[in-house]
C-alpha cells in the first residue's frame, strides 16, 4: 500500500476567529498535511493562496465549482457551465486536480427521472470543458437526514449510476464516508466495482461530523479497504474539530496515518 496523502479542509480545520485565510495554509503545512482544500474560491485571494502554498510546499487538493446552483434544472446549465470554466481556470492556477460539483436540491413538481437526465446532460457538457486539462470533476452525494434535507443526490450508488451514464473519465464521484454513514449505506456493497470512479474521499466520523475516533464509524478499516481496492487519491479531512489545538490536529493526522499504514 502506498503512503496515503492527507488534505485538510480549511473551512473548518485550523480556522481561528478573524484570521486571514492563508494563515490556515501555514498551520496545515506545519501540522504535516500534504495538501489542503476549501469550498468557494470567489471569496478568496487566489494569488495569495498560490504564493503561500508554494512557500510551504503544500499542494491544493481541490475546491468547489461555482455557482452553487441546481444541475437538476436545465435552465441553470448555461450559467453553471460558464462558472465551471472560471472554476477550472482557478484549479489550473493552483495545480488542483479536483473540482467538486453538487447536484442541487430536488425540483418540486418535476419527476426524478427528468432531473437525473438533466444532471447527466450537464456533466457530459462539463466533461467536454475539462477534456485535456488534467482536472477531474467529482459529483458529491450528500446526506439528507441531518445536513442537507431536500438535496437531490443522497445515494452513493445512484451517483455511480449517473457517472456510468455520463461515461467520461473527466467526471467521477467524491465519496464522503460521513454522508454515506449517515445514510446507512452498506460500505463494501456500495463501493465494490466502483472504486475507479472515485476522484476524492472525504472523512468525518458519525455521529457529530467530528474528527476520526469521535464517533462509531471504523474509518481506518474502510480506508484500508479503499486503498486495497486501488483507490490512490487523497483523503480529505472535512470535519468540525472539537479542538482548535494545532498540536492535537497534527497528532491526530500522524496517528491516523500510522494506523492506516499498519496492514
Amino acid at each position: 500500500m502506498s503512503k496515503p496523502e492527507f488534505s485538510a479542509c480549511l473551512e473548518w480545520l485550523f480556522a481561528e476567529p478573524s484570521d486571514v485565510f492563508v494563515d490556515r495554509i501555514t498551520r496545515a503545512a506545519q501540522a504535516g498535511f500534504d495538501a489542503f482544500e476549501f469550498w468557494l474560491w470567489s471569496n478568496k485571494d487566489i494569488d495569495a493562496i498560490s504564493r503561500v502554498a508554494e512557500e510551504h510546499g503544500i499542494a491544493v487538493a481541490g475546491c468547489v465549482v461555482e455557482p452553487l446552483i441546481a444541475l437538476t434544472d436545465p435552465a441553470n446549465h448555461a450559467k453553471w457551465l460558464a462558472g465551471l470554466e472560471q472554476s477550472m481556470a482557478v484549479a489550473e492556477r493552483l495545480g488542483a486536480p479536483v473540482l467538486i460539483a453538487q447536484a442541487g436540491d430536488v425540483m418540486p413538481g418535476t419527476d426524478r427521472r427528468s432531473q437525473a437526465e438533466a444532471l447527466v446532460r450537464a456533466l457530459r457538457q462539463a466533461a467536454d470543458i475539462l477534456a485535456g486539462t488534467g482536472v477531474r470533476l467529482g459529483l458529491e452525494p450528500l446526506n439528507t437526514r441531518v445536513d442537507h434535507p431536500g438535496y437531490f443526490l443522497d445515494s452513493t450508488s445512484e451517483a455511480f449510476e449517473v457517472i456510468e451514464r455520463v461515461g467520461r473519465a473527466e467526471v467521477g464521484v467524491v465519496y464522503d464516508l460521513y454522508h454515506s454513514a449517515v445514510m446507512d449505506e452498506p460500505f463494501e456493497e456500495t463501493l465494490s466495482g466502483h472504486v475507479d470512479k472515485i476522484v476524492h474521499v472525504h472523512v468525518a466520523d458519525h455521529p457529530g461530523r467530528h474528527e476520526p475516533g469521535s464517533g462509531s464509524v471504523d474509518l481506518v478499516r474502510r480506508l484500508r479497504w479503499l486503498r486495497d481496492n486501488h483507490y490512490a487519491g487523497r483523503i480529505g479531512f472535512e470535519f468540525r474539530p472539537t479542538t482548535t489545538d494545532r498540536g492535537s490536529l497534527a497528532g491526530m493526522r500522524a496517528d491516523f496515518a500510522t494506523r492506516l499504514a499498519a496492514c
